[in-house]
């Protein structure tokens, strides 16, 4: 059978997550294996060129992880015809002029969320993706996660029946950078470089609820900063201006309710750094990021409420784990395995710049929630 090149632009990946996830974990990994075979035996396999602005840490990555191929000068990359994928893991600011430049140059597309700061944005790179005939994928990693794979199936095997609501806790605390260093980059804190916990977790919550539970239709939204002085990778002092904390409402169809609070300044005393607890008619289940636990409607206890006795019952012990069935891959290089089939195959696959953009949309929907103190309702997007 042949090997097939796939040469990918990877803009942006000297950050932690582009570095760790997109580079290490994924396409250096599925190269590793092998490549990625293809429906008729054929394997793909990644070559891709690292492209960014520092130089020196460009060619340090490059020469770490021994990628032969690096460069500053996007232009010239792009110009390349023998490299057909553009994937972009840099910041959001950027994102909508470089994934144009990159359709433009007859580049497919691949990159991270959210896809622009604005809907406007979002649709107009949807609108011109659709214009250039490209092939588009937005990157959805948490769909791949073991705890939610297995929270989907309850939900897809009639486990839940009537979907009641749901419940998400995530978030941790980000140290603000005086005594200890900080867990996240300091941008993330500043609205003028693209910060905010909103723009960043809404995106996500949107595809998790739409492809797990039901689509969502409407949100209440309470956006706060809670620190608002922190230190930069410098150790220097900046306002910390951006919201790190965000309280949601979502309605989803069918009438269930999802709550949702996200944030960096929480102290973490549940299974794990977040948790989905769905409740359901005929059961309820508890999925962290690799474990997922039920309990059925006949296996529910009957407690009674007494606050003048310590608590006898022992409510973790009355779930059951819900067990590994298969064998669970990365996340992030599970949905590269599966874009690149599609480049290739036609495989099925719908994590396109449009369901991208629906992640925008509920952000941008909840910050006017939180300016105009009011529900904001879903519309469908239309290309």
């Amino acid at each position: 059978m042949a090997e097939l090149r796939l040469g990918i632009i990877m803009h942006g990946v000297t950050g932690r997550m582009g570095m760790n996830q997109h580079l290490i974990r994924s396409i250096l990994a599925i190269r590793a294996q092998g490549g990625v075979v293809l429906a008729n035996g054929d394997r793909v396999m990644p070559d891709p060129i690292l492209v960014g602005r520092n130089a020196d840490k460009v060619e340090r990555l490059a020469r770490e992880q021994g990628v032969e191929r690096w460069t500053t000068d996007l232009d010239a990359a792009l110009a390349n015809p023998d490299d057909t994928l553009f994937f972009d893991a840099a910041s959001t600011q950027m994102r909508k002029d470089l994934l144009i430049q990159a359709m433009d140059a007859g580049k497919h597309i691949y990159c991270e969320k959210p896809i622009a700061e604005t809907l406007d944005d979002a649709m107009a790179i949807v609108r011109h993706a659709a214009k250039t005939g490209v092939k588009t994928g937005v990157v959805h990693d948490k769909l791949s996660l073991p705890g939610l794979i297995k929270l989907r199936m309850l939900r897809d095997t009639g486990f839940f029946g009537r979907l009641l609501s749901a419940r998400v806790e995530f978030g941790y605390w980000v140290f603000e950078g005086d005594w200890m260093p900080a867990q996240r980059p300091s941008w993330n804190y500043r609205k003028a470089d693209g910060g905010g916990i909103i723009l960043d977790m809404l995106c996500h919550w949107r595809y998790v609820l739409d492809n797990v539970l039901a689509p969502v239709k409407a949100v209440s939204c309470l956006g706060v900063t809670h620190v608002p002085d922190r230190w930069d990778e410098a150790g220097n002092h900046y306002d910390a201006d951006a919201d790190d904390a965000a309280y949601a409402t979502f309605q989803l169809e069918g009438g269930a309710i999802a709550q949702v609070n996200s944030s960096w300044c929480t102290r973490v005393r549940r299974d794990d750094l977040v948790t989905f607890h769905v409740d359901g008619m005929l059961g309820s289940a508890v999925a962290g990021l690799h474990k997922c636990w039920s309990q059925a409607r006949v296996n529910t206890p009957k407690p009674v409420w007494n606050p003048d006795l310590p608590q006898a019952m022992n409510f973790f012990d009355q779930w059951q784990e819900v067990p590994d069935t298969q064998v669970f891959d990365n996340g992030f290089k599970v949905q590269w395995e599966q874009f690149i089939r599609h480049l290739y195959d036609g495989a099925p696959w719908t994590y396109t710049l449009l369901e991208g953009a629906k992640g925008v949309q509920l952000a941008e929907a909840g910050m006017k929630s939180w300016a105009e103190r009011r529900w904001i309702d879903i519309p469908d997007l239309e290309v």
